[in-house]
């Protein structure tokens, strides 16, 4: 990692450079600043901050070209912008946006080549989950789209082929026209599937019990061993408790994890987001609305250990550990923040992508 952030430091301006040259990694995340400002990120790992840039609303998740590192932020639901920009801020960003009857899901993901651009958007008229396509080699202008196979499409992967995508539908019908409304509990259908992205053909599907019909799956990782982490939503009653953790293995299904009650109760029904460490041992899972975040075994779900940060959410992984972000301006290695907040002035979102 260290090498690669030298060859990064080269492109950045000299105060930046430095600061670079003394971190193994960098992470990127969209913020709320005090004034009700939006913006992106890019800080070392030890919170210095390299460059800032404006968004035009609230920012979601970021997607980091495999190969040139360039940066897309997409707006939260139902925004209908991205902002595009280069991982050095040394060219002008790049502004584009959903055809008139699509949003953005908040997610994407590149090809693995750089060539091409996944998002999860909304067919809100027909209620129906697209990916839509986008040519990242030219200004990303739309090629076209996939079906989701499924309603709600947020959180979206590639797998290690190359060509197939992973995508979590979270099954809730919505419609700019009623803002965030959900409207659909009683039917939705969420679902974990694999799609093809050369023909679109749905290679894989799983979904839940049906009892259990309402935990929309909103999150989800690559595990080192090819599997899929998995983190859902509780949409029915809360006392209901049912497991909010779970993995997926191609060709072979998937298993619920049995956190322990007072940990899963500790979640309160909200998956914020979910980080699989790169050695193959750990998951951290986040709930901004139970201040919470959880390690677990990534082999059965054993609870490793538990934390408590207000606002938590952001999860990316160092290396060595963990790090994690809040909408209180925390940014740092899980365990390490007391009273120590790092950047009050700046409330991070929901996700942070480590680049």
């Amino acid at each position: 990692m260290r090498a690669a952030g030298v060859i990064f430091a080269s492109m950045l301006a000299p105060k930046s450079a430095e600061a670079l040259s003394r971190t193994d990694a960098i992470y990127a995340s969209a913020f709320m600043d005090p004034g009700g400002q939006y913006g992106l990120a890019v800080l070392t790992e030890d919170g210095r901050i390299l460059w800032k840039a404006a968004l035009p609303a609230r920012g979601h998740d970021i997607a980091a070209c495999p190969i040139s590192g360039r940066l897309v932020v997409f707006a939260r639901r139902p925004g209908t912008f991205a902002l595009a920009v280069d991982r050095d801020a040394s060219t002008e960003p790049l502004l584009f946006s959903t055809p008139q009857n699509r949003h953005f899901y908040g997610h994407g993901v590149f090809s693995r080549n750089g060539r091409l651009l996944f998002a999860t958007e909304n067919d809100f008229d027909n209620a129906s989950g697209v990916i839509g396509i986008y040519d990242a080699t030219d200004r990303f202008r739309r090629l076209g789209e996939l079906s989701s196979h499924g309603v709600g499409p947020h959180e979206i992967l590639m797998m290690a082929d190359g060509k197939t995508i992973a995508v979590a539908n979270g099954g809730i019908e919505t419609h700019p026209d009623f803002g965030r409304a959900k409207l659909n509990l009683a039917d939705m259908q969420p679902s974990l599937v694999l799609i093809d992205t050369e023909t679109g053909d749905l290679n894989e599907v799983f979904e839940l019990p049906k009892d259990q019909h309402r935990l929309s799956i909103r999150h989800i990782d690559n595990t080192t061993d090819g599997a899929i982490v998995f983190g859902c939503q509780n949409q029915g009653a809360i006392t209901d408790n049912y497991p909010l953790v779970g993995k997926y293995r191609p060709g072979e299904g998937a298993q619920l994890f049995a956190v322990p009650e007072a940990e899963n109760s500790s979640l309160r029904g909200y998956v914020g987001s979910i980080c699989a460490s790169k050695d193959g041992t750990r998951i951290a899972v986040s709930s901004p609305k139970g201040n919470t975040i959880v390690v677990l075994s990534a082999a059965n779900g054993a609870l490793v250990d538990r934390y408590e940060l207000k606002g938590g959410c952001g999860l990316a992984w160092t290396g060595d550990d963990f790090m994690a972000s809040s909408a209180f301006g925390h940014f740092g290695e899980i365990g390490t923040f007391g009273s120590h907040t790092g950047h009050p002035e700046m409330a991070f979102d929901n996700h942070m992508t480590a680049l």
